[in-house]
């Protein structure tokens, strides 16, 4: 396969200044360090050291650092830490001084006596802030962070301050984050759209060529701390995922000593346990962790009424479901860093994930053919999804004595062993077992990245960075079809699909990205990224594909100015979806033969232009947050049904590049402080999209087809604390029906009620929590239409559920100054089965850098 590595050239670009809330940071009037405005004396000392929460030993990102002349009181410079608690004074006149550290929520803190020889590097090291209840503008908020805070370029969901997940795992989480919606399956969309892509600490896995929704039910939610939604992703992410990127930011611990933490739970549709120690001592650090949930009590009943013609045969389906479902899930990790020396980092990891979900279902049959009832027939299948993916990960990281000054080397290989297989007994009306049939699936699904990345500022306004990037993938699918009598073995079942797919993609990639503040505060960020994409693909049965290789070049702009206390944010991207595993995969799936799914190994990518527009402001009690958004799809990886030619009354589903999608909508959400105390925040995701696409119409030719309609979403948490440890949470989550090409899904609800309490030690928690406690279960009305079929469904879903949790923490560890450890591969690629992204990224032993 021909490799190529293109490195695009530089362009003007734009960086962009972090806004959160609660906000923190120096007076406006200040000047920034290092601009034009600053007129500050300069020398050649220098003062570093970093901010950290005294209560959390967590970094206190973006804390206010004031310098002031000891012996005239006046500011002499002032800077503002990084999101790793960093800060560094430049440049400093030798001198007697005093320093001022603050940020909201947090007590003041003063250092005197600061002496500064000529020349000098001054270390500080940590210094801790104290939480405090404090008021500014009338905000009253405590010495948490914020569950929800708001970036120039992101959203953040704090997850570590959610009660109610505990216990759960990575899609309890994000049913509860703004401008997402994870539907009662676990798939997950942003803005309405599933062409995401999911990271876990900024890294991908193979696991995502499966499911999204699978792969998020490996992540334990005790373990995440944060979750980022990146709705304009800078040139130094993948050009992937056209709908933006979710970053999972898991706890790690950066401290010296030895700890273990203890999380379980156990409830009424699944229990879990996890294990996760790490042991620091000077240079190196060890982690090992183990995750085991299981799932089960998971029922299921479905009502399907469909109607088709073809061949000029109508037949009318009548099928009723019931089912029930179990899921066990693991993962365990084994990671390692070491400080080479004092600005270079190494870091390795190996994690193991497994999974096992068998889904077994009673379907009974009616076809009606021309008017004509025909027998009633039975069919109970029991279908297996099993996965084992393997993550490897080795990274090195230079920093250098001008600050952010830094370059790196990642490398990652990424292997996951699919199986999804179905055995289905045949019965007839009176019950008998007639005969057997099995689909066997099994998928390997491998890769290897390798990528180098640098940064550098030019003054202290301005920032470069370059980068390059090599992708090695192969997919190997291989299927084919059994059949049985009641009794025997099983043989090739004539007439059935049988077949392999071997597809090769290798993709090359270079960007450049440039950062600029002006003198009046404006921040702009800008950057170019190409990607080349060399595909090589052929199947048993009909040999090489033809598939042409293809480039894109991908701009992207955002820009940041606060006036009078509302910050605006405006941004454009272009994003490219390249097809996952399950949307290349042409397996003939017959589980249910009625529908069948049916994967299209010539898909192209689907190329999308977003746009957006944000304003946020604090008033009085409440941040406010408002963003308007567009985004104009091409060449759109779209579901497509039609009837099937030989099975009679089956529909057929499959994906076709026949689609053109605009969507326009905006996203709003508002966290109010009622309190010191009580927390309430509401979000809504309300837009409309329109479909353009290709299928079947009258008499079976070709014609296109416009779906269009409002797309509605919202939701409401809040979150209280109390004395002596107690604390409670809930959440409640609505989602209307949703435009598809060819009619529209329905909607359904989701609500969660917790509590805890904190032991006294702070070492250990109990948790009680409760969902959908008032409803016996949710029905998912969906209808689909064409010239040629309708479709009516319903999905009726048992989740009722109550589960208690408890946590507890061994070990005494010490405060050590965080270090930058090595950057790891960050794969912002490849579309899932849903048409999401997902990913369980390869571990790591230290720290991850966010992109």
């Amino acid at each position: 396969m021909k490799k190529t590595l293109l490195l695009a050239i530089t362009f003007f670009t734009i960086g962009t200044v972090s806004a959160q809330f609660p906000v923190g940071g120096a007076p406006a009037s200040k000047p920034i360090p290092g601009t034009a405005t600053d007129q500050t004396p300069k020398g050649n000392s220098k003062i570093t050291g970093f901010v950290i929460d005294s209560a959390a030993t967590k970094a206190v990102e973006f804390a206010s650092v004031a310098l002031y002349n000891k012996a005239t009181g006046k500011a002499v410079d002032g800077t503002v830490a990084d999101e790793k608690g960093k800060f560094v004074l430049n440049k400093i006149v030798a001198g007697d001084y005093k320093m001022l550290i603050s940020f909201l929520g947090y007590q003041n803190k003063t250092i005197d006596n600061i002496s500064l020889a000529k020349g000098q590097d001054l270390d500080l090291g940590v210094i801790k802030l104290t939480p405090n209840v404090q008021t500014l503008n009338e905000v009253v908020v405590t010495g948490q962070a914020a569950l929800i805070e708001e970036k120039v370029d992101r959203l953040v969901y704090n997850a570590e301050k959610d009660i109610a997940s505990k216990g759960g795992d990575a899609t309890d989480v994000l049913r509860k984050v703004p401008l997402l919606t994870v539907d009662l399956d676990g798939n997950v969309s942003l803005r309405g759209s599933q062409n995401i892509r999911v990271l876990i600490n900024n890294k991908p896995s193979t696991i995502i060529a499966s499911s999204v929704a699978d792969a998020l039910k490996q992540i334990p939610a005790d373990q995440i701390k944060t979750v980022e939604v990146i709705t304009s992703p800078s040139a130094k992410y993948d050009a992937e995922g056209s709908g933006g990127i979710i970053n999972i930011i898991t706890k790690k611990n950066s401290l010296q000593g030895l700890n273990l933490n203890v999380d379980a739970g156990v409830g009424n549709r699944g229990s879990s346990l996890s294990l996760n120690g790490s042991y620091r001592k000077g240079k190196a650090g060890f982690t090992l962790g183990g995750f085991g949930r299981a799932n089960y009590n998971m029922i299921t009943k479905t009502s399907l009424e469909q109607t088709s013609t073809a061949n000029n045969i109508t037949t009318t389906t009548q099928q009723t479901g019931d089912g029930s479902s179990r899921m066990l899930f693991g993962q365990y990790n084994l990671g390692f860093d070491y400080d080479l020396a004092k600005n270079q980092s190494l870091t390795a990891g190996v994690r193991y994930g497994v999974r096992n979900f068998i889904n077994q279902q009673d379907l009974i049959t009616r076809l009606i053919t021309n008017g004509v009832t025909g027998a009633t027939s039975s069919r109970d299948v029991e279908a297996k999804n099993l996965s084992g993916t393997v993550d490897i990960n080795v990274d090195y990281l230079h920093t250098y004595k001008k600050p952010q000054q830094e370059w790196s080397i990642s490398t990652l290989y990424s292997r996951n062993d699919l199986t999804n297989n179905f055995d289905a007994n045949l019965l007839n009306g009176e019950g008998a077992l007639t005969s057997r049939q099995r689909n066997l699936n099994g998928n390997v699904n491998q890769e290897f990245t390798l990528q180098t990345d640098y940064q550098t500022p030019i003054k202290k306004n301005q920032m470069i960075e370059f980068g390059a990037k090599g992708i090695f993938r192969e997919v190997n699918s291989n299927y084919r079809y059994l059949r049985a009598g009641a009794t025997g073995d099983y043989t090739i079942e004539a007439g059935q699909p049988s077949g392999e797919l071997l597809y090769h993609q290798n993709i090359a990639a270079g960007y450049s990205s440039y950062t600029y503040t002006t003198k009046k505060r404006y921040t702009f960020k800008g950057g170019l990224r190409y990607e080349h994409t060399f595909i090589d693909a052929s199947t048993r049965e009909n040999g090489v594909l033809g598939i042409a290789n293809y480039g894109v070049l991908v701009p992207s702009i955002n820009a940041s100015k606060t006036f009078k206390g509302t910050t605006f944010k405006l941004g454009y991207n272009r994003r490219i979806q390249r097809p996952g595993l399950q949307q290349l995969n042409p397996n003939f799936n017959a589980a249910n033969p009625q529908n069948i799914t049916i994967g299209n190994p010539t898909l192209r990518p689907e190329l999308t232009n977003n746009f957006e527009l944000g304003l946020s402001r604090t008033i009085k009690k409440a941040f406010v947050n408002a963003t308007f958004f567009g985004r104009i799809t091409n060449n759109a990886i779209t579901q497509v049904r039609q009837p099937s030619d030989t099975l009679a009354g089956a529909i057929v589903t499959t994906y076709e590049n026949i689609g053109r999608q605009h969507a326009y909508g905006a996203n709003i959400f508002t966290n109010i402080a009622v309190t010191s105390k009580i927390n309430i925040g509401i979000f809504s995701n309300i837009f409309y999209s329109r479909l353009t696409g290709q299928a079947l119409g009258e008499n079976g030719v070709s014609q296109e087809f416009t779906n269009s309609g409002m797309n509605v979403s919202g939701g409401m948490f809040s979150q209280a604390t109390f004395k002596n440890g107690w604390g409670a949470q809930a959440f409640g989550f609505l989602q209307g029906n949703q435009v598809q090409l060819q009619g529209m899904q329905g909607g359904f609800a989701f609500y969660t009620v917790g509590i805890k309490k904190d032991f006294k030690n702070k070492k250990g928690s109990l948790g009680l929590a409760g969902e959908n406690f008032f409803s016996r279960r949710f029905n998912i009305h969906s209808k689909l239409t064409s010239p040629q079929f309708s479709q009516i469904s319903d999905v009726f879903l048992y989740n009722r559920g109550v589960r208690l949790t408890f946590t507890y923490k061994i070990g005494k560890m010490t405060t050590d100054a965080p270090k930058k450890k090595a950057r790891s591969v960050n794969n912002d690629d490849v579309k899932s089965e849903n048409s999401g992204q997902g990913g369980t990224g390869a571990p790591t032993g230290g720290a991850q850098q966010r992109n």
